[in-house]
């Protein structure tokens, strides 16, 4: 049995499961949750060079990331059965290697028929690692600071692509973003010994008030409609945030430069993250990350100038990295079987989706701004709201 659990023997159903909180699970969860949504973090620097290179039409390049944002999340469907009865870590193994084929075959691809097929087959594994990597942070002694690695990693795999890829495109084209994530891939196989290495049972309740309050469907649903909101704020508003940069005055250059400055303080914020979660109690630290979240909101309001613009967009993408894995954490308090933070995959799929759809209906359909903000405090604030509702019941 991997040293990395605290339980029982293999065939015993635990009382609680705590993962040792390695330097290699570290390790495994920040690298393998960054390369498998690779190209989603990429997006753009991978759609310029689809337009470029395979002349594809804006929508063609639209399907292509719904279908692998989309992928990612259905992998939730055959987790309902394999979470709580196969050894994870043969699943991680399963995955990783067709992630690689998926991307290796993507990148001899020479037709939009059999890129998309192949670009499912790989988000699909994607996704079943990046919920192995979900459930881990979350049995781990100290899930805050997991998850703001988790975050972490994506942030800064996502902006040293958007850095290396534009060259490396103009050299290679399109297959060096296939090649370079399935080596990714094979480089970081050995880190799979640091997932669990046995069948990840369902937790037992030690008592009653467990099974009457923590564990009941009542929370675990509110939680999943918390992350759902919450997801669907920040999608929406980071989605179409540039617009309100060009109506403070800004040129698109400008715009642009001060978007990559707020990417670098969110990669801050989470590291920030990492380094208090241990320090503060979890409940004030979300809230302080939703307070300042609503903030950033309403300096959106009103048309703002150029100063209030910029202030905006930095506290909008720090505040939404410091305080995301905090929130993950307090869900996955609810958490005995790995089943909830499945099922939260699926929803930050759907909430990212839904975003910037919702948020594209409103500007189509409004005559002002107005109602595209109100819609995301709405978000906002409703996720807030549930957040504090199961965890005073779960205190």
């Amino acid at each position: 049995m991997n040293e990395s659990l605290h339980t029982q023997e293999v065939n015993d159903i635990p009382q609680k499961i705590v993962l040792k909180s390695s330097l290699n699970l570290l390790l495994a969860i920040i690298i393998f949750a960054a390369i498998a949504p690779g190209i989603l973090m990429t997006a753009p620097a991978v759609a310029s060079q689809l337009a470029s290179q395979w002349q594809l039409s804006a929508d063609k390049i639209g399907y292509l990331f719904s279908a692998e944002l989309g992928a990612m999340s259905f992998a939730t469907i055959p987790a309902w059965y394999w979470i709580n009865r196969i050894n994870w870590q043969r699943i991680a193994v399963l995955s990783i290697i067709v992630f690689i084929i998926g991307n290796l075959i993507s990148a001899f691809t020479t037709t939009y028929a059999a890129l998309f097929i192949f670009r499912i087959i790989a988000s699909l594994a994607g996704g079943t690692l990046m919920i192995i990597c979900l459930s881990c942070a979350g049995k781990t002694e100290n899930p805050s600071r997991m998850y703001a690695f988790w975050v972490l990693g994506q942030l800064i795999l996502g902006t040293l692509g958007l850095l290396a890829l534009p060259p490396l495109f103009e050299q290679f084209g399109l297959r060096i973003v296939y090649f370079i994530l399935a080596a990714l891939m094979i480089v970081s196989f050995p880190l799979i010994k640091a997932f669990p290495d046995q069948v990840v049972k369902k937790e037992q309740p030690q008592n009653a008030a467990m099974v009457n309050t923590k564990n009941n469907v009542a929370n675990k649903t509110m939680a999943i409609i918390a992350i759902l909101v919450f997801y669907i704020c920040l999608s929406q508003v980071w989605t179409f945030i540039g617009l309100f940069g060009e109506k403070s005055g800004l040129s698109a250059e400008e715009n642009g430069r001060v978007l990559a400055i707020a990417t670098v303080l969110g990669i801050i914020g989470s590291m920030i993250a990492a380094a208090i979660a241990s320090k503060f109690k979890t409940n004030k630290l979300v809230f302080l990350g939703y307070g300042l979240l609503i903030a950033s909101i309403l300096l959106l309001l009103d048309s703002p100038v150029v100063t209030r613009f910029i202030i905006a967009a930095f506290l909008f993408k720090f505040t939404w990295t410091f305080v995301l894995p905090f929130i993950m954490a307090t869900v996955s308090q609810l958490d005995t079987s790995g089943r909830l933070m499945n099922n939260i995959n699926l929803v930050i799929g759907g909430g990212m989706a839904l975003g910037p759809a919702i948020g594209g209906y409103i500007l189509v359909n409004s005559t002002n701004m107005v109602v595209f903000i109100s819609f995301a405090l709405l978000c906002s604030i409703c996720s807030a709201i549930l957040v504090a509702c199961f965890l005073k019941r779960i205190n």
